[in-house]
């Protein structure tokens, strides 16, 4: 331990002497490290919270609808009643198959009138999305067709403005429906915009009595065990062309495997930003090594000094390979620390549009440290070899 120490104080010397040009040498590792420092924490922060998010919403169905597409998309149409069929179908692989719509009807409250979205709900939600009030749906609801109905926040603040939303009533499409529950803000407006937040939500049996006495848009099946969901959902499929002949075509959305594309997508735009700047960490380390190759020409008479005074070739390598190390974790440490800056200023930025997110300070730290251990070991080898293997004698008489 006590020869490491030596070895760094003595790094820390000779890079100090020629600080001006240390300083320039570490403009490589600073940039290359603060960029894929900052795409890194940003990329993993947004995922994270994106995926915060949509866990919020519990457990995601597989949606299944006709393909409109297809030749005959009328044969094709789900009736209200194949979501029964479906369901004793499919048997234990699912968990609730219910009917969705989704449609824009006119909304009135005593205050305010609009046009707005109205989606059904199935009651089947195991989800910990918070309650501003009131409660969500039950089975006897679904059951009796009860004319209730759920409110996003910014409905309820629209249609009944400082007024309690629950226990009021609203009439959706001219039928009177009595709000039960308002769920709270999604935070971050690009997920409410995605995910079309601003909507009245009602059971879908009141749905298809009141609303929709046709065909579903689509079977939401939410399998048992959610690894088996695309087989479930493939299924679901074999059992509607059971129903309406093997003509009928239909497409399944895995809910989940959404979420997994959106992730992955931010993962390959991350990967791909963080190798434009793994090639300036290469710039980088090239300059390292070539100031190291320029220090050893610089200092070849005191190379042979230390050998004739006892300095073994292992000795020279490890005070070389110590200079590079330590230019390098300087570079890096700085440009961690520019990173952590900005990757801190972007994520209180994309919280407004994405939701809280959280920065993986770890994993950031244990990146910027390992990169700059690899990039210092690496390029600066090959000088240290080459520093290493200097001839004593030819070395005094330079």
């Amino acid at each position: 331990m006590t020869a490491f120490f030596s070895y760094l104080e003595e790094a820390v010397t000779a890079l100090w002497r020629n600080r001006a040009r240390s300083g320039l040498t570490m403009l490589g590792m600073i940039i290359g490290s603060a960029s894929i420092i900052t795409v890194f924490g940003v990329s993993r922060a947004a995922s994270g919270g994106i995926a915060s998010t949509f866990a919020s919403f519990g457990q995601l169905p597989v949606s299944v609808f006709p393909d409109p597409s297809q030749n005959y998309p009328q044969q094709a149409a789900i009736q209200y009643r194949d979501a029964k069929t479906v369901a004793s179908a499919l048997g234990d692989e699912a968990a609730s198959v219910q009917p969705s719509w989704q449609r824009t009807y006119r909304i009135t409250s005593a205050t305010a009138h609009d046009y707005e979205s109205v989606a059904s709900d199935g009651g089947y939600h195991n989800d910990s999305m918070a309650l501003l009030g009131g409660r969500r749906f039950t089975q006897q609801d679904i059951d009796g067709a009860a004319r209730i109905c759920m409110l996003t926040a910014d409905l309820a603040r629209k249609y009944f403005g400082t007024q309690p939303a629950v226990g009021n009533v609203l009439r959706v499409g001219g039928a009177r429906f009595v709000v039960t529950g308002v769920y709270a803000d999604i935070k971050g407006s690009f997920l409410n915009s995605i995910l079309s937040s601003s909507a009245v939500f009602v059971p879908y049996s009141a749905f298809y009595q009141d609303f929709s006495p046709g065909s579903v848009d689509s079977l939401q099946v939410f399998a048992a065990q959610q690894d088996r969901a695309d087989a479930v959902g493939a299924a679901a499929v074999a059992v509607l062309q059971h129903i309406h002949g093997t003509r009928s075509q239909y497409t399944v959305q895995n809910g989940a495997g959404f979420v997994s594309s959106f992730d992955g997508a931010l993962s390959v735009i991350a990967t791909g930003l963080s190798a434009i700047g793994g090639v300036a960490l290469v710039v980088a380390g090239i300059g390292i090594m070539n100031i190291m190759l320029v220090s050893v020409t610089e200092r070849t008479r005191e190379i042979g000094i230390r050998k004739a005074i006892g300095a073994t070739r292992g000795n020279i390598a490890m005070q070389f390979v110590m200079e590079s190390v330590v230019l390098s974790l300087a570079g890096g440490g700085i440009g961690m620390l520019i990173g952590l800056v900005v990757t801190i200023g972007a994520a209180s930025i994309l919280s407004r549009q994405l939701g809280a997110l959280l920065i993986p300070y770890l994993a950031i730290i244990c990146i910027a440290l390992t990169f700059s251990l690899v990039v210092g070991t690496l390029f600066g080898t090959y000088p240290a070899i080459r520093a290493a293997r200097l001839d004593p004698i030819e070395a005094l008489r330079t």
